[in-house]
């Protein structure tokens, strides 16, 4: 007899994965679109700039908006799920649908010259700081 270590969590995996199956097998994969879902986002700041990036793959510019107002920006959009009937999809697992994000910016930016660039599927926004936000270096005059 050979003996094998116990473990607990496998039990429950496998029952995880056959009540998954009940589900998928009973109700289908899911309309895409019902699904809800926010771009995963990195922001951080420089001297003279707050940089926020998105990732946003598979989308086109034209479905990218930005707005902006004086204290917040905010992202909004739609992925678009490709709906062509002579592919049997067996598995969805990327969110598509509706987005929206939107970030309080608390130092005070110009929101005239935000700049944004889309390319290989990661949105990125340059937010350039008022010149009251940007450290000014002080020269201590000895007497």
């Amino acid at each position: 007899m050979v003996l094998a270590r116990w473990d607990p969590f496998k039990d429950l995996e496998e029952l995880q994965e056959r009540v998954n199956r009940v589900f998928q097998d009973h109700f289908g994969r899911g309309h895409a679109g019902e699904r809800t879902w926010a771009p995963i986002v990195d922001i951080y700041e420089d001297e003279n700039n707050i940089v926020l990036r998105a990732e946003l793959p598979g989308m086109r510019k034209e479905d990218i908006n930005i707005e902006v107002t004086k204290d917040s920006l905010s992202i909004t959009g739609e992925r678009k799920f490709d709906s062509d009937d002579k592919k049997n999809y067996v598995r969805v697992e990327r969110p598509y649908g509706p987005f929206a994000r939107t970030f309080a910016i608390n130092a005070p930016f110009d929101a005239s010259a935000v700049k944004a660039s889309y390319k290989d599927g990661i949105l990125e926004l340059t937010i350039p700081k008022s010149e009251e936000v940007k450290p000014k270096k002080i020269e201590v005059v000895a007497e």
